[in-house]
């Protein structure tokens, strides 16, 4: 198997902590590190990424992922020149709506219009060409071409956008077979509108995962993030795996919110009410990298089968750095995967 790993790292601690944690992951043999950004949950994600490639070497790095609401698309241009030039050829740009950014601060994530306009004008700046703001007509100095920009997505219309404007797609629908082949099929349905080759589309595939030998007892923890995904609009897709919910748009009991509750173990409490054991199992069968290092590893063989390029990891939780799941991946998982 040659797929490549990568893994999600919060920037929950300062950015030289994280870029310790990057560092080792680069020991390690992972591919990649990408950063999420939330302002008020944790450190700036670029300047966290600044941090973290001055402290490596070969590990590409990625924003998974910024957005362009809470950030003007010059400015995330600019942010993305910037980290562009310190880590030249391994910075990607990763974009989506911007939910866990615009929601604690009261603005609403991007519609597809204001993102494919955002996505835009990042490009042209990039490209050094000239835009137009209102009034003003300009362009960036110094601008750094070539960074490229990955769409995150999981409904059918933003897979599709991903495949018109994006040079990448970050899917966020699970690790079956199906699902992944369902994605690509629309990613590569959206480059083809736009006569691009849907083979030079990337397609990463971002999933929970744990090693573990007892699936029922860990499966557990993935409850908030199984009715988070139900609350965003997710339901067909979990549906689609057996898994049939109705979460509240509004849980007031789980602060900031569900997927980056800070108390996880009464999130997961609080999620009983919706979200079955039975249906925890299913969802880490479905759309997470849980189970024995040998039944990972042959998921992520049936990932890369499915056509995914690359894929990167994440632990349950948002406020630590994932060093245990490194270190299983790492010392245990990518051998076996290679051999596999």
């Amino acid at each position: 198997m040659t797929l490549p790993i990568g893994i999600r790292l919060p920037p929950c601690v300062p950015a030289t902590e994280v870029a310790s944690a990057a560092r080792r992951a680069e020991e390690l043999g992972f591919a990649q590190v990408f950063l999420p950004d939330s302002q008020m949950l944790w450190r700036d994600t670029f300047l966290t990424a600044y941090a973290v490639a001055l402290a490596t070497e070969s590990i590409r790095i990625g924003t998974a992922v910024t957005n362009v609401v809470t950030r003007h698309p010059s400015v995330v241009a600019g942010l993305t020149r910037t980290i562009g030039e310190v880590a030249a050829g391994r910075f990607d740009l990763g974009l989506g709506v911007g939910n866990s950014s615009v929601e604690p601060v009261g603005l609403k994530p991007s519609r597809q219009d204001d993102l494919r306009a955002g996505v835009g004008v990042v490009r042209s700046c990039l490209a050094g060409e000239r835009v137009d703001f209102g009034s003003a007509r300009t362009r960036m100095r110094d601008p750094q071409s070539g960074v490229p920009i990955l769409l995150a997505a999981s409904g059918p219309r933003n897979l599709r956008l991903a495949g018109e404007i994006a040079d990448g797609a970050i899917l966020l629908s699970g690790v079956s077979s199906d699902a992944i082949a369902r994605s690509r099929a629309l990613v590569e349905e959206g480059a083809r509108d736009e006569d691009k080759d849907p083979s030079q589309i990337s397609i990463t595939v971002s999933a929970y995962a744990r090693v573990t030998n007892d699936l029922e007892r860990d499966a557990r923890i993935l409850k908030p993030v199984c009715a988070g995904i139900a609350q965003k609009g997710g339901r067909a897709a979990l549906a689609a795996a057996g898994i049939d919910v109705d979460v509240p748009a509004n849980v007031p009991e789980v602060y900031p919110d569900l997927v980056h509750a800070e108390d996880w173990d009464a999130a997961v409490d609080v999620c009983d009410r919706w979200i079955s054991d039975a249906d925890a199992v299913k969802f880490a069968q479905e759309f997470c990298l849980f189970g024995t290092r040998e039944e990972v590893a042959a998921k992520l063989a049936n990932v890369e089968a499915a056509g995914a390029t690359s894929v990167f990891i994440q632990h349950v939780g948002s406020y630590d750095l994932p060093f245990e799941l490194m270190e299983q991946v790492g010392e245990e998982l990518l051998p076996v995967a290679a051999r596999q």
